[in-house]
């Protein structure tokens, strides 16, 4: 059995929330922010842990010889990464196999950097599975070009606004004025055979289906409150996205999706 003096105890239980922290930042499921970091902090040595997530914080409690230390962190959200989320769990199995003392826990997890796709090749392969959606709904090889190109304009804008760190409700409206604006021009000028594909299929990169999984995951799992606000936060996404195609249609003159 490992034995914790109380610095070393502060240091296990700074390490199992700075890895709780990195999965709920990075798309981890509840479930396996609360498993994962709970199994590394007994892997290290402590008698009891407990772990409490809420939408934007965590609080992290070990025990080991009657004394308790709690500590709390601030969760802001980084996108979706399940190369961050696996190689966490990796740290977690070899404390657990009895390879990674904590100084090799620390040294890992500082040494733990997000690898995100170059976002040129981020960029161009969503617009094409977006132009294939549209090819797979019957839309010819025009209204798949349009499809192309009002997700590409879309996307680059997302990307753009995200960088400034804008918030999300707006970056989703303003991707989905804008691809909806390109789009209908399609249904204004006539282009392909059924123009109105493009702007159904153009828009479907801001689905957030990563969200409402989670908050689905977590309600069923019994993490209500941590469900319950992934789910708001993708409603307002989706929210977001409607204002942004609605204000398009209107603009454009466009009175529904299946006519002018």
């Amino acid at each position: 059995m490992t034995v914790l003096d109380e610095e070393a105890q502060h240091e296990v239980t700074r390490l199992c929330i700075q890895a709780a922290l990195l999965l709920l930042q990075y798309g981890a499921e509840s479930k396996v922010v609360v498993d994962v970091s709970t199994r590394l902090g007994y892997a290290l040595g402590a008698t009891r842990v407990d772990c409490a997530l809420t939408a934007n914080s965590i609080v992290f409690t070990t025990l080991f010889n009657h004394f308790c230390i709690t500590t709390a962190r601030r969760n802001i959200d980084r996108g979706v990464n399940m190369t961050v989320v696996s190689e966490v769990q990796h740290i977690m199995l070899a404390a657990e196999a009895g390879q990674m003392d904590r100084h090799a826990v620390r040294e890992a997890l500082a040494n733990l950097q997000p690898r995100p796709y170059p976002p040129n090749l981020v960029l161009v392969m969503v617009a094409l599975s977006c132009a294939c959606f549209a090819r797979l709904s019957g839309g010819d090889w025009a209204v798949c070009s349009l499809t192309f190109a009002a997700s590409l304009c879309g996307m680059r804008v997302r990307q753009w606004l995200a960088g400034l760190h804008f918030n999300m409700a707006l970056v989703f409206m303003a991707t989905a004025f804008l691809t909806s604006l390109i789009a209908g021009l399609g249904v204004r000028y006539h282009i392909g055979n059924d123009p109105h594909i493009a702007m159904a299929a153009a828009v479907l990169m801001l689905v957030p289906g990563f969200p409402l999984i989670n908050s689905l995951s977590d309600v069923l799992k019994g993490y209500m409150n941590m469900g319950i606000g992934r789910w708001a936060l993708a409603t307002v996404l989706t929210l977001g996205t409607c204002l942004g195609i609605v204000s398009a249609l209107a603009l454009l003159g466009i009175d529904s999706w299946s006519g002018v």
